[in-house]
């Protein structure tokens, strides 16, 4: 083959991946409310499969374990959730006494930046001055509550349609695990299900290790701040700790989200520094320890990627998916990692993303 009809054809491969690469993107973002839901319901199955297995030792069928396993699951979080609502609310009762610290704090901080701005205007040159006539000025009607309420009905139809339908999926994945299993394996050739067994055993050890590992990573963290925040005397300790806990399993950027919890309800109690900074030392501990000992040792070797490789998964899945894209992106990552490492034209990608 000649040399320029090896270039052209190199070309054409090159641009045909970046097409296909650019409608996988589209169709992760146009898709994003059915893929989040069937990952969600992915990583449930994974974690309640072991339970499942349990019952299955004790000669109860699948089906039924399945359906046992589900409804005490759901049941669990509906009583975490109503659990929840009481303080919600008389978090939201009492928060005219938390807003006044605030408009405070942000008053303060206001007008620390027009001072700012003022001092920069005397330092910046005058503009010359022109003659304009006389402005025209466009009044605008605001619909504040419409657009709010229009701007939410996305998001509300996202949660609704996830809440709906992964009880369904879990239960389906759960209790056909064996049939779904054989059914992959009929879609590809005799010479290549060997490969692809090994593949997604690998996937399956990899999942399970990061929803069991990061569920007991997240129980731990939730306690210890529930104990410190009620050893403080902070209001609303078992909530704040939930939300701060959890906020604090996200890499890097999590101990920063934590922190904005305890700070907000204890603008109202605490009037001293020392409270502020006990919360920012004891959140940035156990943002450490879970980062270096805990995350390590109960997630596991497989889940392995470095940081460059997870940063750059949680700037991307965070972008198209949001808040539920910081939360998927390593289990995502770390399934696409196993899937390079098991096929040998992807390999180097692999080896990059574990670098």
């Amino acid at each position: 083959m000649p040399l320029e009809e090896i270039k052209a054809s190199n070309a054409s491969s090159v641009s045909a991946r970046i097409i296909a690469a650019g409608i996988v993107i589209a169709f992760c973002y146009w898709a994003s409310s059915v893929l989040v839901t069937l990952l969600v319901a992915v990583l449930m199955a994974y974690f309640l499969d072991p339970l499942v297995i349990w019952l299955e030792r004790l000669h109860i069928p699948r089906a039924l374990g399945s359906l046992v396993v589900l409804v005490v699951t759901v049941a669990l979080l509906i009583v975490l959730a109503w659990s929840l609502i009481d303080r919600i609310d008389q978090f939201g009762a009492d928060w005219p006494e938390y807003r006044a610290p605030l408009r405070s704090v942000t008053g303060t901080i206001q007008k620390n930046l027009d001072l700012f701005e003022a001092r920069v205007s005397e330092l910046a040159p005058p503009e010359p001055e022109t003659h304009r006539g006389p402005g025209v000025i466009q009044v605008t009607e605001s619909h504040s509550v419409r657009d709010a309420i229009v701007s939410r009905l996305g998001s509300l139809y996202s949660f609704v349609f996830a809440v709906t339908f992964v009880p369904f999926l879990v239960f389906f994945m759960l209790a056909g695990k064996r049939q779904v299993w054989h059914a992959t394996m009929q879609l590809f050739p005799a010479t290549q299900r060997t490969q692809v067994k090994q593949t997604l055993a690998d996937v399956t050890h990899v999942l399970r290790s990061y929803v069991i590992g990061t569920a007991l990573v997240g129980l731990l963290l939730v306690l210890a701040n529930w104990l410190f925040f009620w050893w403080i005397g902070l209001d609303f300790a078992f909530l704040t700790a939930l939300v701060s806990g959890l906020l604090n399993l996200v890499p890097y950027i999590g101990v920063i989200l934590a922190w904005m919890p305890p700070l907000l309800i204890g603008l109202k109690q605490f009037h001293t520094p020392g409270p502020f900074i006990g919360i920012f030392a004891v959140l940035i501990a156990l943002h450490i320890i879970a980062a270096n000992l805990l995350i390590p040792a109960l997630v596991g070797w497989r889940v392995r990627l470095n940081a460059l490789a997870l940063t750059v998964s949680l700037l991307f899945w965070g972008f198209l998916w949001g808040a539920m894209g910081l939360i998927l992106a390593i289990p995502v990552t770390a399934v696409i990692k196993v899937i390079c490492d098991n096929v040998e034209a992807w390999q180097p990608v692999g080896r990059w993303l574990s670098a």
